[in-house]
């Protein structure tokens, strides 16, 4: 069965070249020209991968990869985007995008980052949860985690990050080590990328929990799930 590709891109020239460059090597390429019609097709179809154009006429590429991962968390997503600037790339590997490939672009290197994005992926096996805090239930079936009864609404990058910390509740981990076990791309990520996520995980435990703090700052040394959370 051939990898389905969501390709979500409002240029048809640039989007033919791409569905035929997947086509040519083996994929699945379905083609959406917004962000409507990619989140209609996303929920009909499920995807192994979705390439997205940042500038789409009805939203743009975050806002439609943040939208896409409230019924895939696990999808994995590549940028593509006529922007060069840091700021833009940053932002989209913070949201925890895989991957980021710049206007214009070879169809074929385009393509050789979608395979290597999905061996990514189908090798990051989920590593059983021996001893989460009653506190916190993971499903990781359905790539969910609950706290006090109520599912967190997590980017795929967060499930990971938190999902990590949960599993060993004490053990203090570097953000390096957050970084190899959390991202498909640890070169991709900066320390600062680790640090932002943390402080968007620890607002969404708040909004359900205003007095929780489970996650301690080792200051130096990195991050840790509280031992002692009731």
């Amino acid at each position: 069965m051939k990898p389905r590709i969501l390709v979500v891109e409002d240029e048809p020239a640039i989007a033919d070249t791409i569905v035929y460059a997947l086509a040519t090597d083996g994929f699945e390429p379905h083609w959406c020209a917004t962000g409507a019609d990619a989140l209609a097709a996303a929920r009909q179809h499920p995807a192994a991968l979705a390439v997205l154009d940042v500038g789409l006429p009805d939203m743009n590429g975050f806002e439609l990869f943040k939208r896409l991962q409230q019924f895939d968390a696990s999808l994995p997503v590549i940028f593509l985007t006529a922007r060069s600037s840091e700021i833009d790339r940053v932002v989209g590997l913070e949201l925890g995008a895989d991957d980021y490939v710049g206007k214009p672009f070879s169809p074929r290197e385009l393509v050789a980052r979608v395979r290597t994005v999905l061996r990514r992926s189908q090798r990051a096996a989920p590593v059983p949860v021996a001893s989460a805090p009653a506190a916190f239930a993971v499903d990781d079936e359905k790539k969910s985690i609950r706290f006090r009864g109520r599912t967190l609404d997590l980017s795929r990058t967060e499930y990971r990050l938190l999902k990590v910390l949960i599993e060993r509740p004490g053990r203090v981990y570097s953000r390096d080590e957050l970084m190899q076990r959390a991202w498909d791309d640890p070169a991709s990520a900066f320390d600062r990328t680790v640090d932002a996520h943390i402080k968007a995980l620890r607002a969404k435990l708040r909004d359900v929990d205003e007095n929780a703090d489970p996650i301690s700052t080792h200051r130096g040394m990195g991050y840790s799930l509280r031992e002692d959370l009731p």
